[in-house]
C-alpha cells in the first residue's frame, strides 16, 4: 500500500513537471512560428536595426524600441541596485527586531501590489514633479526608470537578504576577530560570500523591468523614436506590443509577435549569461 501510494505520488510530481515543460514549450512554438516568418518577411536586418516604425507604411523597425528596453532597465538598475543592496544589509544586520517585520511586511506588501498601481503612481506624482521640475513634460525615461526602480527593489531586497542570512556566522565572526570594523565585514567578506544569490536577485530585478508593461506605458512618453536622454519619452519593446496588438493584422501583427520573440530572445540571454557566471564564480 505503501509503494503505491509513493508510486502515485512520483506520477504527480511528474506530471506536474511535465506541465511547467509543457507551457514553455507551447510559449516557444506560438512566439517563433508566429514571429520568425514576419521577420522573413520585413529582413532580419530592417527589422531589428531599422530606425523607423510605422505600421501604416509596412515598416517595422524595432531598434529605438529595444534600445528603449535597454536604456530605462539599465537607468532602474542604476536607481534600484545600490538601494536594494543596502537594504537588504540593513535588514539582514542591523534592523531592530522590533521594527523587523514592519518592515518585512511593508516590503512583501510592495511585491504584490499590481504594475498598474504603480504606473498611477508614477502618473499622479512623479510625472507632475518632474513636469515642475524640468519645465517639460515629465512623462520621461527618468520617470519610468524611476517608478521601475521601486517595481523591483522587493524582489532585489528579498533574494539579498535571505543570500546574506545564509552566509556562515564563522565569516562574520572570523573578519571581526582579525580586527575589521563590523561594515568592513558586512560589505567585504559576507557579501563577496553571497553573491551568487545576490547576481541571481539583481537578474530576477531585470526580467521584471524589461518584461514589465502597463507602468511603463503610463509613465514613459511612449514615443517611437531612439532614446534621447533622461528627459525624453521613449517606447519598450512591451509597451510597442501591448499598445498596438488590439488593432493590428496581417503583417503588423506579426510584426509584433516578433518584437515579443526578440524580448524572449532577451531574457533567455541575461538567464543563460547568469547560470555561467555563477558557475564560473562555483569553480572558483
Amino acid at each position: 500500500m505503501k509503494l503505491n501510494k509513493e508510486n502515485g505520488m512520483k506520477l504527480v510530481f511528474f506530471l506536474a513537471a511535465l506541465t511547467s515543460v509543457l507551457a514553455v514549450a507551447l510559449i516557444c512554438i506560438f512566439l517563433f512560428a508566429g514571429g520568425l516568418p514576419a521577420m522573413a518577411k520585413i529582413g532580419f536586418g530592417d527589422f531589428i536595426f531599422g530606425r523607423k516604425w510605422k505600421p501604416g507604411n509596412n515598416i517595422f523597425g524595432i531598434f529605438p524600441m529595444i534600445m528603449g528596453s535597454i536604456c530605462v532597465t539599465g537607468v532602474s538598475l542604476a536607481i534600484g541596485v545600490p538601494v536594494g543592496l543596502f537594504t537588504s544589509v540593513f535588514m539582514a544586520a542591523y534592523c531592530p527586531k522590533k521594527i523587523y517585520r514592519v518592515c518585512q511586511s511593508a516590503i512583501n506588501l510592495m511585491a504584490g501590489i499590481p504594475s498598474i498601481v504603480y504606473g498611477f503612481f508614477g502618473l499622479v506624482l512623479i510625472v507632475p514633479l518632474m513636469n515642475t521640475l524640468t519645465g517639460k513634460d515629465g512623462s520621461t525615461m527618468l520617470t519610468a526608470s524611476i517608478v521601475l526602480a521601486i517595481m523591483i527593489l522587493p524582489t532585489i531586497i528579498a533574494q539579498a537578504e535571505t543570500s546574506l542570512r545564509s552566509v556562515p556566522d564563522s565569516y562574520y565572526e572570523g573578519s571581526l576577530a582579525l580586527g575589521a570594523t563590523k561594515e568592513r565585514s558586512l560589505f567585504f567578506v559576507v557579501l563577496p560570500a553571497a553573491k551568487s544569490g545576490v547576481i541571481a536577485g539583481i537578474v530576477l530585478g531585470i526580467g521584471r523591468a524589461i518584461g514589465e508593461t502597463m507602468a511603463v506605458v503610463m509613465v514613459a512618453g511612449n514615443q517611437t523614436r531612439m532614446p534621447a536622454g533622461l528627459f525624453k519619452g521613449l517606447r519598450t519593446m512591451t509597451a510597442n506590443i501591448v499598445l498596438e496588438m488590439g488593432y493590428a493584422a496581417d503583417l503588423h501583427r506579426e510584426a509584433l509577435i516578433a518584437t515579443g520573440v526578440v524580448l524572449f530572445v532577451f531574457i533567455l540571454i541575461i538567464n543563460l549569461a547568469v547560470s555561467m557566471l555563477n558557475r564560473r564564480t562555483f569553480h572558483e
